[in-house]
């Protein structure tokens, strides 16, 4: 369900069954001239969408003004908006802060951008990430005290831990393709595999017409781009999804 369309029953009944929150999170970067500057987090829409049909699933309204950087071209006429870490950190705290409050303990942020090296991170999903850890820390302290970790009625963290009961996963910021993913589908930027995955999941953010083959070495693959492809990928994608949220 769209949160934003949600009534207060269904959030509670969201909260009682412990339903999966998650927040398309991305940029709005330039993506070459035949692919549209959202297609990062789009990717991410579309294939929640495809999920939500299929199990219990609240998916927040998408977050789009991450750290897009200005690597590939400036700004001036390309479309690309660039809101830094430190800048993310704050918004992103409020927000998983609040989700606590609501009462939601099965959070998740999925990002595509930059992720092809997800495990040392960059600007976006790394300002998400702490921003987890930090709203957890913080909303545990304030119903709790401080000295909560410490204290005799937690004597059990360890083992409640190893069990699968651990805080610390309220809040989790995945990568919307896996290493192992990768092994079997392209990961590019506005090359060969984006152009393909928005073939399939969103054709109308693409327009091969416009596509200039002297116009980045990053996009010249794109040319082999098919909605077939983009097939293959999204049916990978939504098998780890499914597994994620199970």
């Amino acid at each position: 369900m769209r949160y934003e369309l949600m009534l207060p029953h269904q959030i509670r009944t969201a909260i009682a069954e412990n339903w999966p929150v998650v927040l398309p999170l991305g940029v709005l970067e330039y993506n070459g001239e035949h692919m549209a500057v959202g297609m990062d987090t789009l990717a991410v829409v579309k294939m929640l969408e495809l999920v939500e049909r299929e199990m219990n699933l609240v998916i927040l309204p998408p977050f789009y003004y991450g750290a897009a950087s200005y690597a590939v071209e400036p700004p001036e006429g390309n479309g690309s908006l660039q809101v830094g870490g430190s800048e993310l950190a704050p918004f992103a705290e409020a927000l998983f802060f609040s989700l606590l409050r609501v009462g939601f303990r099965n959070i998740h942020a999925i990002i595509h951008h930059q992720t092809e090296n997800f495990a040392a991170g960059m600007p976006t999903d790394l300002s998400f990430k702490v921003a987890g850890r930090q709203a957890i820390f913080r909303f545990i302290e304030r119903e709790s005290g401080e000295g909560w970790w410490g204290n005799e009625k937690t004597a059990n963290y360890y083992a409640e831990h190893a069990a699968g009961s651990n805080p610390f996963n309220w809040v989790q910021v995945h990568p919307l393709m896996t290493p192992e993913i990768l092994t079997q589908y392209p990961f590019d930027h506005a090359g060969q595999g984006e152009t393909s995955l928005m073939m399939a999941l969103c054709p109308e953010a693409v327009d091969m017409a416009r596509f200039p083959e002297n116009k980045g070495w990053y996009t010249a693959s794109a040319k082999d781009a098919s909605a077939e492809l983009g097939n293959k990928g999204r049916e990978l994608i939504l098998e780890r999804l499914r597994n994620l949220f199970r």
